[in-house]
C-alpha cells in the first residue's frame, strides 16, 4: 500500500500540471471524493474509458461507498477542473458486459483486474464473473 500512495501522489502531480495534465490525463482522471462520515477530501486518479461524453470506470475500491448515484463529484479531467454527475451500478450484467468492454480496450485494465483475453480479444466469461462476484463496481461520469 505504501508504494501505491507513491505512484498516486505522482499521477496527481502530472494530472495537475497544465501541459502534462492533457497527456497524462487520455486515460486517467482525478476523482475529488468526500468521505461520508470524516467529511476528508481524497484526490483518488483511476482509469478511465470514454463512452461518448461519459467516463467509465471499474473498480470494488472502497472509496466507490462515498458517491451516490445522482450526486455529482469533482473531477480533474485533462487539466481542468470539472463537475460530473454519478451513476453507479452494481448489477452483474451491467458490471460484467462493462468489465469485459474495457478489459477489450485496455489490456492493462485486464491484467489489473486479473481478467483473461483470448487471442481474439474476447474476456474470459469466468473471470468476468469473479470480478462482479468481488464487488466490482461500474462508475459512469458525466462531466459537465
Amino acid at each position: 500500500m505504501p508504494a501505491q500512495r507513491f505512484v498516486n501522489l505522482v499521477v496527481r502531480a502530472l494530472l495537475r500540471s497544465p501541459g502534462l495534465g492533457r497527456v497524462v490525463g487520455g486515460r486517467l482522471v482525478t476523482l475529488y471524493v468526500v468521505g461520508r462520515k470524516s467529511k476528508r477530501r481524497f484526490a483518488v486518479p483511476v482509469a478511465y474509458l470514454s463512452e461518448g461524453e461519459d467516463l467509465l470506470i471499474g473498480t470494488s475500491a472502497a472509496w466507490l461507498r462515498n458517491l451516490r448515484t445522482g450526486e455529482s463529484l469533482a473531477i480533474r479531467l485533462r487539466g481542468r477542473l470539472r463537475q460530473a454527475d454519478v451513476r453507479i451500478s452494481a448489477r452483474q450484467a451491467e458490471v460484467v458486459g462493462a468489465y469485459a468492454h474495457m478489459a477489450r480496450v485496455n489490456p492493462t485494465f485486464a491484467k489489473f483486474n486479473r481478467i483473461r483475453v483470448s487471442e481474439d480479444g474476447r474476456p474470459d466469461p469466468g473471470d468476468l464473473e469473479l470480478v462482479w462476484l468481488g464487488g466490482a463496481r461500474v462508475l459512469r461520469l458525466t462531466p459537465r
